[in-house]
């Protein structure tokens, strides 16, 4: 096997999907969201979190998972950062996820290390790791921690007016939330070097372990249906489909994560072109304006029958407006005969 490229000093923007960079400006920017930060970490800490995991899982270390520890350093060597404590959950479900508010720590459900090669948990293992490295666990800590106490318990300790504070600020961290799993899968792509690998891993979220019963060519052939197929009120319900949920769905983070690839930024990156941390930041006024951008972009890309249907529409007035343009100077000429020969 190739030898990995090491990532020194890489900025998490070199890969940082520009909507996650935009979605958590906007949360950021929500008022009160400070107030209810400091709130929870009177509630609850880190160090709270990590026994509550400590009690309930296994520590992943030499002697205990020593695979899944082994892979995690691996993939923090590449990303060219600290391994952090990791912990196996024995869960049936297909998760993992990062936790913490001062040291962030690693959560993996049981069923990943027995239904994943190598590979794949590197993937998953860097996937995590970018989210620690780009700043999210505080606040994927606190969207964790607002969904499990629960709306109601909070807003009676905030007073009046409280839960629909909470609402608001929970609509601003599950849209920021899955925009950041963009990022994420970039990252660990970035750790695993091979695509094929995180493709792979996409599939088996969706369709389980049983990788002699599925194939990545097909399942393709699925996400590009899943995006052109219907009419506009299936596309109304792929928007409302996504609205609770946490992560994009398993062929919408296919088709990005492939589209990245395949506009040659993921192979720049181990070539060596990427943003080093000790780069100039950008603004957040840059950010929004690049999460503007790739939303167009989107837009113009995207084969669903609800977009072509603006994009139809929007091409009509287009065209209907320009008419009327040459209407009106046509007019005008012929009032006020050459008119239009000169200018100011």
């Amino acid at each position: 096997m190739e030898a990995k490229k090491i990532l020194i000093d890489i900025s998490p923007r070199t890969y940082e999907h520009p909507n996650d960079r935009a979605a958590l400006t906007v949360l950021q920017s929500l008022p009160g969201l400070d107030r209810l930060v400091a709130m929870m970490i009177n509630l609850t800490s880190g160090k709270s979190l990590r026994l509550l995991f400590l009690a309930s899982s296994v520590k992943a270390g030499e002697k205990q998972f020593p695979r899944v520890y082994r892979l995690a350093g691996e993939a923090a060597h590449v990303l060219d950062m600290e391994t952090p404590e990791l912990f196996v959950t024995q869960s049936p479900a297909f998760n993992a996820g990062t936790y913490g508010v001062e040291t962030p720590f690693i959560m993996v459900n049981s069923a990943l290390t027995d239904a994943l090669d190598d590979e794949e948990l590197l993937a998953v293992i860097g996937h995590e790791l970018s989210h620690i490295k780009s700043g999210h666990v505080l606040y994927k800590t606190l969207l964790w921690l607002i969904t499990t106490i629960g709306i109601n318990a909070l807003g009676a300790l905030g007073g009046i007016g409280a839960q629909a504070a909470l609402l608001a600020v929970l609509a601003a961290l599950r849209e920021w939330d899955r925009k950041s799993e963009l990022s994420a899968d970039r990252g660990g792509l970035l750790s695993v070097q091979n695509p094929d690998a995180a493709y792979r891993l996409l599939m088996k979220m969706a369709g389980g372990s049983r990788i002699g019963e599925m194939n990545i060519n097909e399942f393709f052939l699925q996400a590009d249906e899943y995006e052109k197929g219907g009419d506009l009120l299936d596309s109304v319900h792929k928007i409302l489909n996504l609205a609770q949920m946490t992560h994009p769905f398993p062929v919408i983070r296919l088709k990005e994560l492939k589209m990245w690839v395949d506009t040659g930024k993921y192979s720049r990156i181990l070539e060596g072109g990427y943003t080093r941390g000790s780069d100039k930041v950008s603004e957040p006024v840059k950010d929004l304006y690049e999460a503007a951008q790739a939303y167009r972009d989107e837009f113009e890309r995207s084969e669903d029958p609800l977009a072509q249907s603006l994009k139809s529409f929007g091409k009509t007035v287009e065209k209907a407006a320009a008419e009327a343009g040459k209407s009106v100077d046509n007019f005008l000429k012929t009032l006020f005969p050459g008119s239009g020969d000169g200018g100011l």
